[in-house]
């Protein structure tokens, strides 16, 4: 009986989630997104030199070989960096064998702009080129510790042949604090707001043109993933993208869009936490919590399901200790 409530429960919010989803699309296309999705792998200028390659969305399998997240390049007078390195071996030659389609200027870095295995594990197809790949130190140190495990995974979900010659590596290059490149004859801003969506995620503006490469700070119709988040952290580095001028905005998944796309990601944690933060208050139990923690308006994004069931655990988790450890010792 309580199974059946349960359905039903999630079923009525998830169709008036559909509802609000098309409003959603619109809304994005109003935003600057595309009205429709661009096709994975294909790549789409979306401003004066920068460009986006479109990841697939979805979850890693046999299908989208694992190439569910946005990469990019810049291009300038003196050279090409590229912005993420794609899944695999193979998907970072073939990121390179884009990118050579649009230009003839050299790669002359490759950045990873967090740690996920969409946008890190291209990197020995850049590295057998001669091209250094920079990441922030945090992000290199998280890389070392876990990403053994995360390829291992990655291999049972899309499939050994996907992945043949993708390896862990070492980056060439680590940093500490944001800084602006001046290596391909435009300036191009590395942005650090300390530990946010990860310890050591960085977005990549463009200043010429105002675009924005957000990596793990923003996702478009897409659940944001809280796993190694700071959550005070991530909404203090929302309100410095505020403060930017930015007029294209390239997320780590899904459609390019305007900077009002982070309304919907501030909305997204806001409503999480203060849904969860009520449900420890209540008292109730960590396995009711990803029922009891719908959220009806974001229900139709991508990984809803998985990654929004997830968060509400991870949440829970969180506050459950905060509370613990703000409570007053015993007399």
């Amino acid at each position: 009986m309580a199974l059946t409530a349960s359905l039903s429960r999630r079923a009525a919010l998830r169709g008036l989630a559909g509802l609000a989803g098309l409003g959603a699309l619109g809304a994005s296309t109003a935003l600057g997104g595309c009205a429709t999705p661009q096709a994975p792998g294909t790549v789409r200028a979306v401003a004066d030199g920068v460009y986006v390659v479109a990841g697939s969305g979805g979850v890693a399998d046999e299908h989208n070989l694992g190439r569910i997240g946005n990469a990019g390049f810049i291009v300038g007078p003196d050279g090409v960096i590229a912005v993420d390195t794609g899944t695999s071996y193979a998907h970072g030659r073939a990121l390179l064998e884009t990118i050579a389609t649009v230009t003839p200027q050299p790669v002359r870095l490759a950045l990873v702009t967090h740690t996920r295995p969409e946008f890190l594990f291209g990197g020995a197809a850049f590295r057998e080129r001669g091209i250094p790949i920079r990441m922030h130190e945090r992000c290199a140190r998280l890389m070392a510790s876990r990403c053994e495990t995360c390829l291992k995974t990655l291999r049972q979900q899309v499939g050994e042949p996907a992945l043949a010659g993708t390896a862990m590596y070492v980056p060439d290059q680590t940093f500490d604090a944001a800084h602006t490149l001046t290596l391909i004859g435009r300036p191009v801003r590395l942005l650090h707001f300390g530990h946010s969506s990860g310890p050591g995620d960085i977005a990549v503006l463009d200043p010429t043109t105002g675009s924005l490469f957000a990596g793990g700070l923003l996702d478009n119709q897409r659940v944001p993933d809280i796993q190694d988040s700071d959550l005070p952290g991530w909404h203090a580095a929302l309100r410095a993208l505020r403060t930017l001028r930015v007029d294209t905005l390239v997320p780590g998944h899904g459609n390019a869009a305007s900077s009002r796309l982070i309304d919907g990601v501030e909305r997204y944690l806001q409503q999480l936490e203060s849904r969860v933060r009520a449900l420890v208050t209540a008292g109730e139990s960590l396995i009711d919590v990803p029922d009891a923690s719908e959220l009806a308006e974001f229900a139709a994004w991508d990984q809803y399901e998985i990654i929004h069931r997830r968060n509400a655990s991870i949440a829970f988790l969180r506050y459950e200790r905060e509370l613990m450890f703000r409570q007053e010792p015993p007399a």
